[in-house]
């Protein structure tokens, strides 16, 4: 694009990405650079706050409260060099364009880049929708200045997130645990997930019965010969389905007035109605119209991205934000389902190429957001240009995933400009008298699709695996009023209710946007901070809330229930819309919120309170951690009450008789009786804690159950549950049961052998003491500082000395066990196409294509890894490099031998046991500043 004469121009965008494709747009006399995102924000910690200011109150909160809530922002140390860089760029050109993103970070990021490079020449603002030659020429054409009102409304959107985090974070740190985080928005989601589970856990299960009847007409016409059809009634009452029942008894809803069938009660109609006539009673039939679905937004991208590519919600996010900077599509971040003029012709013209004009309507489609105080003004999530391209044409320029999801929105947008979908569903009823003069009706549903219109280009999926797809068809005989039918088969059906299901990363966006929290922009980082912070975990697609997350809403819902409300937080979006509209004051809106004043803004719950400041403050005394600390579960058998307690080393369950007084605490300890008391398994999901599982943790692999006394010491020997699974323990003696052995079955004589361990085995001839124990990998025996593996865990306690020093003669190449076969062959990368495969590690399962590895994070397994997430995962590792090397440690002064003779042959046994012992004194003696060090450096 032609500059003026001796003109240059410098083009700051965010990511490189975008600045190679712009450029490429841009004639000569332009430079095309990035920020690099965000280049200032508010200190992170102190070693942030400039010196000036360390001695400052509010330096801690990097907010000047008392003075109009100045903010104090700093330089990112990751962005200093590229600031540098900018800075020398802008004082050698004549005029400088910001071309970040059209939404409120993006002004937020040019406000910033000015305030920071604080440039002698033009400034002016470049906004676009698309990465296209004709948007960046007319952009460029038409700049604007900076929204100063968007930039408001950011800048108190980012306080407003500070102060929430500051202030309340510290009251779970004192109250629940340290290193916590509280968030106007990441709190609210996580009481979302944590309702649902409470649901779940006070649901009861129902047994309901029907009779599935397989009909047959007398002639076959059109359509099949047979169908099925359900039983909907009896004696004119309704049979009980699902919905009928109370989700918490398990019983009938009072007033349902239907019929609850039960397996005898199923089985017995059934019997009645054998051979007998059936007729049909009634039959409608209806014209079937479905419209085509708006164009992807933000929300309903991620959210089927989810369910048909089960791509989460940040890999969504990342493929859109790199098919929107090669220019690809237009604007990820919109919650506007509107399409241009030119975006509409490009996409009917594509229909008649590909499906033909009778798939395209008379007038263009437009479609009105639904949105909860949606205010991106951008187009909807569309292929990119004047003409789109289709997935064919761009597939050898994609990756996998990228091609995928470009797919998917050229798919979504085409649809949305086709014809509805038309057809006939049919209606039909059926009556049989059974030899117990019982009426009996059964019901059922066809639908047939005459003209499948848009579903011919798109058909939306749903978070009901279970539902039927849109372009299904179920196609019944031609029946009329009256006409007699056969029964082939009557079948009595067994049905039990379910309990809600649990929110995905898809439901919980559609969730949070219908209640009007949170932005377009910020809905992928919510979905990973609730899970980074450890409130959250995946299973599969289903998000799972931790018991940690139970302690924190608890807190928030007792001692402070405005804050995670959701039409507080929801208003709280309305009022920053008001802002970046001009119609309210920044400092007006935050003053009503920290402090409480009331200015005509603000919540007027939290103004009567005092504002956040004095919230969190005054009423910090009346919050009893025990009491926030205990998800209370249910009353056992016993009468004792059994909760959850959320402790430093994880949940646990605990049991007492009401109003029992627990023993004081010994040092390290969580409290209580340690026969009360029973860990949880990692990974056990709160609504799993049902009266049976609870019971078989206290007395199968938890609580304490004593075998019996030794016979040598008179001590009892106790087995126990640690954080590592289940041990023996008798004094001071330990030892962890073998991968064969289970709680359950574990004898008095098993346990004996156990504690046993390490077994002496013999000494050698030069006086070397030869053990068999257990370890990490194994079974093996050991001298000195030899060790060979043994071929089963039995071994330990029959080797003799000669097969010992057998083995340990061996070379120990042939001690080398075959590598374990991967745990799972998931196929190749899409990225790399390295073929990609699961393993277990010494620190769990990791993913690998034999050249970088990424461990599975918290929650995810081995069954339920998609090869997406797994490339995402091995993508983000290679993009993090090799992790640096720790500096050797200095090594120490070799330990002098405890005696200079070697011992003889004839050493007793008692005299080995005393050495190990010593030995093992010594080592945990010398390992103990070690472990005090990696402790202190973990709390920096």
């Amino acid at each position: 694009m032609p500059s003026n004469a001796g003109t240059t121009r410098l083009v700051i965008v965010e990511s490189p990405a975008k600045a190679k494709t712009i450029s490429g747009y841009l004639g000569p006399g332009y430079i095309v650079e990035a920020s690099f995102g965000h280049v200032r924000d508010l200190p992170r910690n102190a070693a942030d706050v400039p010196a000036k200011y360390k001695g400052e109150p509010w330096a801690r909160l990097g907010v000047d409260v008392d003075n109009g809530f100045h903010a104090l922002y700093v330089v990112s140390p990751d962005r200093k060099q590229q600031i540098s860089k900018l800075t020398k760029l802008a004082k050698e050109v004549d005029e400088i364009f910001l071309a970040t993103d059209e939404d409120r970070e993006g002004e937020a990021i040019a406000w910033h880049l000015v305030e920071t490079l604080k440039p002698k020449v033009p400034v002016k603002r470049m906004v676009f929708h698309e990465i296209t030659k004709p948007a960046i020429q007319a952009a460029v054409a038409n700049p604007r200045e900076i929204d100063r009102d968007l930039v408001d409304a950011q800048e108190a959107r980012r306080i407003l997130d500070r102060l929430y985090g500051y202030e309340v974070s510290p009251v779970l740190w004192k109250k629940v645990m340290p290193k916590l985080s509280a968030g106007r928005v990441q709190s609210v989601a996580t009481r979302i997930v944590v309702e649902r589970e409470r649901q779940r856990m006070a649901f009861r299960t129902a047994e309901y019965w029907d009779i599935l009847a397989t009909l047959a007409v007398g002639q076959a016409g059109e359509g099949p010969r047979t169908f099925n059809a359900t039983l909907v009634a009896l004696n004119g009452d309704r049979i009980a389905t699902g919905k009928d029942f109370e989700p918490t008894t398990g019983r009938v809803k009072a007033g349902a007035g239907v019929v609850h069938l039960d397996e005898g009660g199923a089985r017995g109609l059934a019997a009645r109605l054998e051979g007998r006539p059936f007729r049909v009673t009634r039959v409608e039939e209806k014209p079937y119209r479905r419209r085509p679905y708006a164009p992807f937004i933000t929300s309903t991208l991620q959210q089927e991205a989810a369910r048909k590519l089960r791509f989460s919600s940040q890999q969504t996010m990342r493929t859109a934000q790199r098919l929107y900077e090669n220019g690809y599509i237009t604007y990820m971040r919109t919650d506007s389902v509107n399409l241009s003029e030119t975006a509409i012709a490009a996409a009917r013209r594509q229909i008649v190429e590909l499906y033909g004009e009778r798939s395209v309507p008379p007038e263009p489609r437009r479609y009105t957001g639904k949105v909860k105080n949606a205010q991106e003004a951008h187009e909807a999530i569309r292929p990119a240009g004047d003409n789109f391209r289709t997935p064919g044409e761009v597939a050898k320029e994609l990756s996998a995933e990228e091609f995928k999801l470009y797919e998917l929105i050229w798919r979504r947008t085409i649809a949305s400009q086709m014809t509805d979908a038309v057809g006939s569903s049919v209606s039909v009823r059926i009556r049989a008298v059974s030899a117990a003069s019982e009426e009996a009706d059964f019901g059922a549903t066809g639908k047939t699709i005459t003209d499948p219109g848009f579903l011919r280009a798109y058909v939306e999926s749903s978070d009901d695996e279970n539902a039927e797809a849109e372009d299904a068809e179920r196609r019944l005989p031609t029946l009329v009023k009256d006409q007699p039918l056969t029964a082939e088969e009557l079948a009595a059906q067994g049905h039990h209710t379910q309990p809600p299901a649990r929110y995905t990363e898809a439901s919980l966006v559609k969730a949070l946007e219908e209640l009007g929290i949170g932005r377009p922009s910020t809905y992928a980082s919510i979905m990973q901070t609730i899970q980074d912070r450890g409130y959250v975990s995946k299973r599969g697609q289903a998000m799972i809330p931790s018991f940690l997350a139970f302690a924190v809403v608890g807190l928030m819902e007792q001692h402070y229930p405005r804050l995670i409300d959701y039409d507080f937080t929801a208003s709280m979006e309305n009022e920053l819309d008001e802002i970046a509209g001009g119609d309210h004051a920044a400092v007006d809106f935050l003053t009503a919120f920290y402090f409480g004043s009331t200015n005509g803004v603000g919540d007027q719950d939290i103004a009567r309170s005092g504002g956040l400041k004095k919230l969190v403050t005054e009423n910090l005394s009346d919050i009893d951690a025990r009491s926030v600390n205990s998800i209370p579960l249910f009353t056992d058998d016993e009468g004792r009450e059994v909760v959850v307690r959320v402790g430093r080393f994880g949940p646990y369950l605990q049991r007492a008789l009401p109003g029992a007084v627990p023993p004081p605490k010994a040092e390290g300890e969580e409290g209580g009786a340690p026969g009360d008391r029973a860990p949880i398994p990692e990974g056990l999901a709160p609504d799993e804690l049902t009266p049976e599982k609870v019971h078989e943790l206290f007395l199968g692999g938890g609580g304490e159950r004593k075998l019996g006394d030794d016979p040598a010491t008179g001590e009892p020997i106790l087995l126990k549950s640690g954080r590592y699974g289940p041990y023996v323990a008798s004094g001071e003696r330990k030892s962890s049961l073998l991968r064969s052995q289970s709680p359950d079955s574990l004898t008095f004589e098993d346990a004996l052998k156990l504690l046993s361990l390490p077994r002496l085995v013999g000494v050698d001839p030069e006086g070397n003491e030869v053990l068999a124990n257990n370890g990490r990998y194994g079974p093996y025996v050991k001298r000195g500082e030899e060790f060979r593996s043994l071929d089963s865990e039995d071994k330990m306690f029959t080797v003799t000395l000669d097969e010992a020093l057998a083995l340990l003669a061996a070379p120990k190449a042939r001690q080398r066990r075959a590598a374990a076969p991967p745990l799972r062959e998931m196929g190749a990368d899409p990225v790399t196409e390295k073929p990609l495969v699961i393993k277990d590690g010494r620190f769990g399962p990791y993913v690998t294509d034999g050249e970088t590895n990424a461990s599975l994070r918290r929650g995810q397994t081995p069954e339920e890894l998609s090869l997406q997430e797994a490339s995402e995962m091995l993508a983000e590792k290679r993009a993090k490099g090799p992790a640096p090397r720790k500096k050797a440690a200095k090594k120490a002064a070799p330990a002098k031998k405890a005696t200079a003779a070697k011992k003889t042959a004839a050493a007793t046994k008692a005299t080995a046991a005393k050495k190990a012992t010593t030995a093992k004194a010594t080592t945990v003696k010398k390992a103990a500043p070690k472990k005090a060090a990696a402790s202190s450096h973990g709390e920096e």
